[in-house]
């Protein structure tokens, strides 16, 4: 960030030949400039370049409001809070004013009765562009007063009259003027309230205590809702939609790929991840896994498709592989960890609660239908990877007499040396480019073991901590 501006007054302000422009102007400039340079819009949002990206840039270059509609976890606020890229680093305002007033337009009666007063003398202050985005849950307890302003009684008792503009205390819509407002969740918005905004987005003006008080407030508007919000908690008044120039469908990612992209970009980050610490490798079968789970319940008639199942159902099992990884290398004194097919059973935890079952069953339920999808997951991957043709020499093994004990608290050396013991499961784990470490080559045998499992080619036998696999 560059540093504040030194100018101070609106004497100087002129002199620059500063130009007054709205919200959406300055957005629709910084955006084409940014278009020049082939910038990204959104940095750091992954999936939407081809699909929701080309819509929000044709909403701001129109100089439309918008809605984005989509199911939970689909990124609507963080869209909403990267559009601040667009805003100007700094923006100049009179100082001391509740509105963020130009100093060009002042809208508030204290930003034109200074102006009026000190002219050119006038005290500049800088907006920096964070200062400039307001974000409100709508929830059906929110009333004119928090969005637009009220009478505040204690201004009424010094004196002024009701319909002195100076007696009202403003809300959250006018103190984000010139600025970016954000609406979570419109259909939750009573209706009434709904209502409310209608003249505030279209003429500017509001009624508050029954006086018609006019607030020419410049503003871009970002509302988001949830397709189940329509008929299950509420709706956005047909009015009020009609005000939002645009309606922005969002959606989950379209391909493993980017499940996979997400949940990599978006996992928590320890300080203490460096060399001095345990590393935790992840094979690329296991990430194919966990992005597989997510997609099988994205299509499962079991789970609701209706609240959906977001993409922090991805972050939160990736994020919990890994730690199982770490525990068991701490606790065994491994120098290096990577998540097994054995660590999946940890990956219930982090996906109940996040999904919905279209019935109500026992207790049980729930986790009996994720155990289902992971194993799901794990068989479609490995038939991706394998076709069991190749692997016939490995099943005779086993069918002659071998057998393999894993399990997740089993050492990585256990499992390196059943891969010296059988070069048919040696070529298979090669496939995986695992890498070198006892650690990859463990995760390697799990997921060929439970493959062929899976395939219905070996037994499964669980005893304590361990598994073994036979024929």
């Amino acid at each position: 960030m560059t540093d504040r501006p030194a100018i101070a007054t609106l004497g100087e302000l002129r002199a620059t030949g500063y130009r007054s422009r709205s919200v959406k102007e300055e957005m629709r400039a910084n955006l084409v400039a940014r278009l020049r340079r082939g910038d990204p819009l959104l940095p750091g949002i992954i999936g939407y370049d081809q699909t929701v990206v080309p819509q929000i840039e044709n909403a701001i270059l129109a100089g439309q409001d918008m809605i984005l509609l989509g199911e939970r976890g689909q990124a609507k606020s963080r869209i909403a809070r990267s559009l601040v890229g667009l805003l100007d680093e700094w923006l100049p305002a009179v100082a001391g004013a509740e509105l963020h007033d130009d100093p060009l337009r002042p809208v508030s009666p204290f930003g034109r009765t200074l102006v009026a007063e000190r002219g050119d003398e006038t005290p500049i202050s800088w907006v920096a562009r964070e200062d400039r985005y307001g974000e409100k849950l709508a929830t059906p307890d929110i009333s004119i007063a928090d969005l637009v302003g009220e009478v505040d009684p204690v201004k009424v008792a010094e004196g002024r009259y009701l319909s002195d503009e100076l007696t009202i205390h403003y809300g959250l819509l006018p103190r984000t003027n010139r600025g970016i407002f954000a609406l979570n969740e419109l259909p939750d918005l009573a209706e009434r309230i709904q209502v409310g905004l209608l003249n505030l987005m279209e003429e500017r003006d509001v009624q508050i205590r029954g006086y018609k008080v006019r607030l020419n407030l410049d503003l871009f508007v970002v509302a988001s809702a949830n397709p189940e919000d329509y008929t299950s908690r509420g709706r956005i008044i047909t009015p009020l939609k009609d005000r939002f120039g645009a309606q922005i469908r969002t959606h989950y990612p379209e391909d493993a790929e980017t499940e996979i992209a997400i949940m990599e970009a978006e996992r928590l980050v320890f300080d203490d991840e460096t060399a001095a610490s345990v590393p935790v490798q992840v094979p690329d079968f296991m990430k194919e896994i966990v992005a597989e789970l997510s997609q099988l319940a994205r299509r499962s008639s079991e789970v609701s498709q209706r609240s959906g199942v977001s993409v922090r159902v991805s972050i939160a099992n990736h994020e919990t592989l890994l730690a199982a990884a770490l525990k068991r290398a701490v606790r065994l004194g491994e120098l290096v960890a990577a998540p097994r097919v054995s660590d999946l059973d940890a990956v219930v935890a982090s996906t109940a609660g996040k999904i919905e079952l279209e019935t109500l069953g026992d207790e049980t339920r729930e986790e009996k239908v994720i155990e289902k999808l992971v194993q799901r997951a794990v068989v479609n991957v490995f038939n991706r990877h394998f076709s069991l043709a190749e692997l016939t020499p490995l099943v005779e093994r086993f069918e002659a007499g071998g057998e393999a004990q894993v399990g997740e608290g089993v050492a990585s050396s256990v499992h390196e040396q059943l891969v010296a013991e059988m070069p048919e499961l040696d070529r298979a784990v090669a496939r995986l480019n695992v890498g070198e470490a006892s650690a990859g080559k463990a995760s390697g045998v799990e997921f060929v073991l439970e493959g062929l499992h899976l395939n219905r080619r070996l037994n499964k036998e669980r005893r304590g901590g361990r598994v073994r696999y036979a024929r």
